[in-house]
């Protein structure tokens, strides 16, 4: 099982940043995929999750009308539009995915929101 994130970095406040999540190794189609985030000397969050078919999703209040998760079951992709950045933002975003639970996690990549 893999999962392998991409497309963090610096980026000034209000800005935006997509993040991707290529997925191998097991059913993508059947199970929930999800992002996640820790910030220095916080435990990890959740941010955000999208249902096996694609239908459903949740958030976090924190996030909630600034982020969009999505899923391509064609590429095995999942994605974080993120939009109006705000410096509370900046962590390392966590891809993962599970059906009872998250069972199976990426690497992180860091997303840094700053002037």
């Amino acid at each position: 099982v893999q999962l392998q994130a991409s497309g963090g970095g610096l980026v000034q406040p209000g800005g935006s940043l997509r993040l991707s999540c290529e997925a191998s190794g097991f059913s993508f189609s059947e199970l929930y995929m999800g992002w996640f985030r820790q910030a220095p000397g916080r435990e990890r969050e959740f941010v955000g999750r999208i249902s096996p078919g694609g239908v459903g999703t949740s958030y976090a209040d924190s996030v909630k009308g600034r982020f969009t998760v999505s899923r391509d079951s064609a590429k095995n992709t999942v994605s974080l539009q993120m939009n109006s950045l705000k410096p509370e933002d900046t962590a390392v975003y966590y891809c993962a995915a599970g059906l009872n639970g998250f069972k199976y996690w990426g690497q992180g990549t860091q997303v840094t929101v700053s002037s």
